[in-house]
């Protein structure tokens, strides 16, 4: 597993807390329990730990602007695989002690959380199809009027932006429906690449999750609440009897955990209820950062324009700002041909949704790539870590 280099800090001083956590001096540190083991498996939790930390104090520190952005939500994947990665790492090295009592057993556990992450991100893939949809009828109603010179404003231009933003609203008011007809019909999957891939993938174990898109029922806080549920911090002596790997595991399971929530957050999502109940422990380092973010995203969910927001990512709520705009100026104009005033009104309205239009263009397709990504390191991940405690 890669090094932290320069890092010298220790673990104690990562009780500070910039929120005034960490003042709990019952905290337990899997560092402090495993005094007997080797240094150089000390340096490795503690190097996995730090990693965790540092890239969520990262994401933490995000400017409100980029707070929920497709740029922030893409970091947030990126730390999530960095993490991953190191995760696989330390489990290959101690392949001989995985399948060892109790840590067979948070091992387990963690392997059945992941099925349900693998129906979340196929979730979130329907969600990103979801935004695909929005912006390229938002993007009609802007290439309306780019038929013309821009000094030109005829009414069928009006007419027809008046009809895609009309077909727009139909399209993210009534969820629902649309979720029926129009996404749920695809059966799309990371998983679904090929009939042979799928019988593979079916002869490794895996749910059917990784084959077709979640149906209609299908609860995304009710799935979060079943992860959340299962996970609970190892007790002092099993931390103890498996050398601290136990923490390493459930650190691994909050991470992935805290990730699919921010992913529900911000992307829209079947039944994306936030508001279950999430206590992040404090006797971890990184459970600083994770608790910014909790309540950082929970105030923007709280936000009187966002309440009834499809997702909290920013672009939805620029959309939404610029749907609004361009549909009070057309919905206004009744007379042609139109005056200065109005005709820089309209161009205003119309650079604004281009902009937002754009953002998705270029941001969509990317973080896709990344959440298949994120797909494959929980897949692939599942699959040799039950080959291991099979084959041990």
């Amino acid at each position: 597993m890669p090094t932290t280099s320069g890092y010298t800090m220790p673990f104690g001083t990562f009780r500070r807390s910039i929120m005034g956590i960490g003042n709990d001096h019952n905290q337990v540190y899997s560092m402090d329990v495993n005094s007997d083991s080797s240094s150089e498996f000390h340096c490795e939790l503690g190097s996995f730990e730090h990693q965790v930390f540092r890239q969520f104090r990262t994401l933490s520190a995000a400017s409100p602007d980029e707070l929920l952005s497709l740029n922030w939500v893409s970091k947030l994947l990126d730390a999530f695989i960095a993490c991953q990665e190191d995760f696989n790492v330390i489990l290959s090295t101690h392949e001989a002690n995985l399948s060892k009592p109790p840590l067979d057993k948070f091992l387990t556990e963690f392997f059945d959380r992941s099925i349900r992450a693998l129906d979340i991100c196929n979730a979130i893939r329907d969600g990103i199809e979801k935004i695909r949809l929005w912006y390229k009828h938002l993007d009609i109603v802007s290439s309306a009027f780019d038929s013309k010179p821009r000094n030109m404003m005829i009414e069928g231009q009006f007419r027809r932006a008046k009809k895609a933003l009309t077909d727009l609203a139909i399209i993210m008011l009534d969820e629902n429906k649309e979720s029926a007809s129009v996404f749920s019909t695809r059966n799309r999957s990371f998983g679904r690449l090929n009939k042979g891939n799928k019988d593979n993938l079916q002869k490794a174990g895996h749910s059917r999750s990784l084959s077709w898109s979640v149906p209609n029922s299908w609860s995304a806080s009710k799935q979060l609440q079943s992860i959340v549920n299962g996970l609970v911090p190892p007790k002092p002596h099993e931390i103890s009897a498996t050398n601290g790997l136990a923490t390493i595991v459930y650190t691994m399971g909050f991470v992935l955990m805290f990730v699919l929530w921010a992913l529900v957050a911000a992307i829209p999502c079947q039944d994306r209820n936030l508001q279950f109940h999430l206590s992040i422990p404090r006797q971890f380092s990184w459970g600083t950062p994770l608790n910014l973010l909790h309540i950082r995203i929970m105030d923007e969910s709280k936000k009187r324009e966002r309440k009834n927001s499809a997702g909290l990512l920013k672009e939805i709520s620029q959309m939404e700002k610029s749907i609004n705009l361009i549909s009070d100026l057309v919905d206004s104009i009744h007379q042609f041909p139109l005056t200065e005033e109005q005709k820089e009104e309209v161009q205003t309205g119309i650079q604004e949704a281009s902009l937002v239009c754009n953002s998705f263009k270029n941001g969509l397709d990317p973080l896709e790539r990344q959440l298949r990504e994120v797909f494959r390191k929980i897949m692939s991940c599942r699959t040799e870590g039950l080959e291991i405690l099979g084959r041990v």
